[in-house]
């Protein structure tokens, strides 16, 4: 059953566990509109006085982190990096100094995994529990349409559950603190190091007169639904003794496949330092692990 509280700060009926929402650019605006939208009405506060205007069904902003902490049971923090983190969560006014029991603050924004541990302890000296949690896609979280990426210990994450989702449509807790966080950067490491294997890519078929459009619509029709882009891991995790035996012969095809590439990026001047990296690191690339029980 849910329980209902009135809040002074919003001005309205509030369901428990009250969230409360720090920093309303594209990620903590559209999570503050998606909780409004699945009836949970969040305390919001933005160092802009009127950042919460347009955000269907979103309060205005509280007059600090400290009143989002005292009116929530769950505050969300999503500011741009680890030095606002800091700020939002230890100045004189900020979330620990209007702390209460219960209180779990979730980390929503990218930043190292020590400085999660660091902010982790301030929130500890507090009795507060502190959840990392990368969130992605960021164009999504105002529909309710984020991946919740989490890392903390099994009581946060129960505490905060009801919170969390009703912003994302899906919620994997990858483990204790610190786990979500380094998922997320490994998430981000896919789509950075995606975007550069394209673009070089992109310059080799451009440099041999071929219009980039023909690559997408070949890469498109022949894997549609992107199943390559885990299909070696799925190998690794799987580790099965019939495919360890193929290494060889597909580290052969990746070192000719590769060899062509470089000797196209030579003959018309493109660098292709991912391709150079790739080819020298294939034997590690392509590694499928024994296990325990084929030793």
């Amino acid at each position: 059953m849910s329980v209902q509280t009135h809040s002074a700060t919003t001005g309205s009926v509030r369901i428990a566990p009250r969230a409360g929402v720090i920093g309303l650019g594209m990620i903590g605006g559209g999570v503050a509109v998606s909780l409004a939208r699945s009836g949970r009405i969040p305390v919001v506060y933005d160092i802009r006085p009127d950042a919460a205007d347009g955000l269907l069904g979103v309060p205005p902003v509280a007059a600090s982190p400290a009143d989002v902490a005292r009116d929530s049971d769950v505050v969300l923090v999503a500011v741009v990096d680890a030095a606002q983190a800091r700020t939002v969560l230890c100045a004189d006014d900020g979330v620990l100094a209007g702390a209460h029991p219960g209180l779990v603050v979730v980390l929503l924004s990218t930043v190292a995994v020590p400085v999660v541990h660091e902010l982790a302890r301030a929130c500890s000296a507090k009795g507060v529990e502190l959840l990392d949690c990368g969130v992605t896609p960021g164009d999504q979280a105002a529909n309710n349409g984020l991946v919740a990426i989490l890392g903390g210990n099994d009581d946060a994450v129960r505490a905060a559950m009801p919170v969390l989702v009703d912003f994302a449509k899906e919620v994997v807790h990858c483990g204790p603190l610190g786990a979500g966080m380094a998922t997320k950067i490994a998430r981000n490491v896919i789509t950075y190091g995606t975007w550069r294997a394209v673009h070089e890519a992109a310059g080799l078929v451009h440099a041999a007169g071929v219009a980039p459009e023909r690559l997408i619509e070949v890469v498109q029709a022949a894997d549609p639904d992107g199943a390559t882009l885990f299909s070696w891991l799925r190998n690794q995790i799987a580790a099965q003794p019939d495919t360890r035996a193929l290494v060889p012969q597909v580290r052969r095809l990746m070192d000719k496949d590769l060899a062509a590439a470089q000797e196209l990026a030579a003959d018309c001047g493109v660098a292709v330092p991912l391709v150079d990296a790739t080819r020298g690191n294939g034997a590690e690339t392509l590694d499928i692990p024994m296990r325990s029980t084929d030793e």
